[in-house]
């Protein structure tokens, strides 16, 4: 599998996958990034240790190394994800395919699980997810959950949703739990106005899929919530995944299964 990894960091690599990565069946263990100078990367350390649901972190780079060695040790972290999102000052500034010309010596970069590594085990156990089924990315949400704040650091959770039938979303509860660190159980099922979601059809981040009768939403933490807490606050860079956009790591999707 670490082989099938490589593979598709080198195409992202070379430029021919640029979208996003849900659906990618290569068993390896999919990602969130985070890159911040080295000023704020102690206040974010704590933020994903006070915040393990929306944050679990797989891994911490050394200042100015590009390279994740536990990891992704044949990766690099300035071309290996289809597409990155520059924030500026709390504002998205730029969405590019290589961050070479942004990189600093001075930057910190942290390795976030990801629930698109959960994704192959809900459709082997015959639950679809939907908007790998509609070739679209996964729907995300800011909620009123307000995440525990680090330093300078707060706002609220993103979640992802997929809607499910109600007897595969007690499945979906049991699978996921097994996978805590790429964000485990979900954090909600059912009503999305009680964690402050207006209207589904309107994602924040990503696409809307569709919702048939009879089925409910399931919402699980995100790790897209680093990006809400950046525009919550006045940082002055910040570089993370797109959404959706994902590293793929050579670490194996069951190494992180819970038995």
């Amino acid at each position: 599998m670490v082989e099938d990894a490589d593979k598709i960091r080198q195409s992202i690599r070379r430029g021919e996958w640029t979208k996003p990565t849900t659906g990618i069946d290569s068993g390896n263990t999919q990602a969130n990034l985070v890159i911040l100078p080295k000023t704020y990367a102690y206040d974010f350390l704590l933020f994903c240790m006070r915040n393990p649901k929306s944050c679990p972190l797989l891994e911490v780079t050394d200042k100015g190394v590009p390279v994740p060695v536990k990891t992704a040790p044949d990766a690099d972290l300035r071309t290996d994800v289809p597409k990155y999102r520059i924030y500026k000052n709390g504002e998205i500034a730029d969405d590019v395919t290589d961050i070479a010309s942004y990189w600093s010596d001075d930057f910190v970069s942290f390795i976030i699980g990801c629930s698109f590594t959960f994704e192959k085990p809900l459709l082997d156990n015959g639950i679809p997810v939907r908007h790998i089924d509609e070739g679209r990315n996964v729907s995300m949400y800011r909620t009123n959950i307000a995440c525990e704040p680090a330093g300078e650091l707060s706002g609220p959770m993103v979640v992802s949703m997929r809607p499910m039938k109600p007897e595969d979303a007690i499945r979906a509860v049991q699978i996921t739990s097994r996978f805590p660190s790429v964000h485990g159980a979900p954090v909600h099922i059912g009503d999305p106005d009680a964690i402050g979601i207006t209207d589904l059809s309107k994602p924040d981040f990503g696409d809307d899929v569709t919702i048939y009768d009879g089925e409910i939403p399931v919402f699980w933490a995100c790790g897209v919530t680093p990006q809400s807490v950046v525009m919550n606050r006045n940082i002055d860079m910040m570089i993370t995944h797109a959404p959706g956009h994902m590293l793929i790591t050579d670490l194996q999707e069951e190494a992180h299964a819970v038995l």
